[in-house]
């Protein structure tokens, strides 16, 4: 039987150069009217039982070409659950290895999380009691940017992910936010809705997502990099959710990302903005100290720079916010999750996965809850 190989389906990315039995060179698309690539996710048929040799070509030229280095490509067989390929970089070249046990296998660079599984989290949550689901605006293409409020306290909470759509752990780390958040018997979910209203955005960019962009939405944007300037031709999904944190005010927020490089979780936060106070700061610190404390699965150890005073960029939404809502003494931060693993408890099977990602959340929003 040929080998084949297909990506032409929600998040797929992938373009074929050449199949010559069981090796196949292959390269990925960019993100449109952009140059940044990295995300991959495609199937392959045809193959079971033959040790099969996946040649992505153009790696070098990637926007994190430091991010192969110790990588690991993850596999499926059933989309359920995903594990590590033997996976090597040489010369730019990322070489996966396998021996399918099905006809069809399917790789990616992390665990792909659908629009299709966004609209069933989004209803799944806005079915449970005292949740309303808000359409804040819509993206280039026409899609809901989703937010599911929930909570009666006068803290303003904002929860948002998926800015770079190829950082698909965000969701899941959403996945298993707005399971604890919607848990009635859950003490952390209680004390959280009762000191807080949540604003929770499974994903920003849902145009990214199905394109199998990395980074960036349908027309090219970065939308992390719009904050301070937002437009409705280059950036609609910010300017609606910015308009919307105007009107309600911002105490507290997370920006939920991935890494490519690091290997390892951290939290990077608003070092250098123009309106920074020692009690924004403190709170920050005490916060993210606290979630090291709390569970192997985060670390103070690695990370970004912190920038100098007055150098943050604030087209970044961690730096804006901080600095938009100084007045309101707000703490915003960026978590980053890894596409490799976190080194200091690592997974050989699965490395850094969707389980993980759902038990990091939890351990977010339950010293969250014990700072307020």
């Amino acid at each position: 039987m040929t080998m084949t190989i297909n990506a032409a389906f929600d998040s797929g990315n992938i373009i074929v150069t050449s199949i010559d039995g069981a090796t196949a060179n292959l390269e990925i698309r960019k993100d449109a009217h952009s140059d940044f690539y990295q995300w991959f996710h495609f199937r392959v048929s045809g193959a079971q039982g033959r040790k099969i040799t996946l040649r992505i070509t153009n790696c070098g030229g990637s926007a994190y070409p430091g991010g192969w280095d110790n990588y690991k490509a993850r596999f499926s067989d059933d989309r359920a659950e995903w594990r590590c390929a033997e996976t090597t970089y040489d010369g730019g070249v990322l070489t996966i290895t396998h021996t399918p046990a099905l006809d069809s296998i399917w790789f990616a660079y992390f665990a792909p999380y659908s629009i299709e599984r966004h609209h069933d989290l989004v209803q799944r949550t806005a079915a449970c009691p005292d949740v309303a689901l808000i359409e804040l605006g819509q993206s280039i293409e026409g899609q809901p940017i989703d937010c599911l409020r929930m909570g009666t306290g006068p803290t303003h909470v904002w929860l948002y992910a998926r800015q770079h759509p190829g950082e698909s752990m965000a969701e899941w780390w959403m996945e298993g936010a707005l399971e604890l958040l919607t848990d009635p018997d859950n003490q952390t979910a209680r004390t959280l809705r009762e000191k807080c209203t949540l604003h929770v955005i499974p994903n920003m960019n849902p145009d990214g997502s199905r394109r199998g962009h990395l980074r960036t939405n349908a027309v090219g944007t970065n939308l992390n990099r719009e904050w301070e300037n937002p437009s409705a031709d280059r950036s609609p999904e910010v300017l609606c959710v910015r308009n919307a944190m105007d009107e309600t005010g911002v105490h507290w927020a997370m920006d939920v990302h991935g890494d490519e490089a690091i290997p390892a979780n951290f939290i990077a936060g608003f070092e250098g903005i123009p309106n920074w106070t020692d009690v924004q700061g403190n709170r920050f610190y005490a916060y993210r100290n606290a979630l090291a404390e709390h569970t192997p699965d985060f670390q103070t150890r690695l990370g970004y720079p912190a920038s100098a005073p007055g150098r943050a960029n604030l087209t970044m939404s961690t730096n804006q916010l901080a600095n938009r809502f100084s007045h309101l003494g707000c703490v915003s931060m960026t978590l980053e999750m890894p596409f490799k693993d976190h080194d200091p408890n690592p997974d050989l099977d699965q490395a850094w996965s969707p389980k993980r990602c759902k038990a990091l959340a939890k351990s977010c929003l339950e010293v969250l809850s014990q700072s307020l």
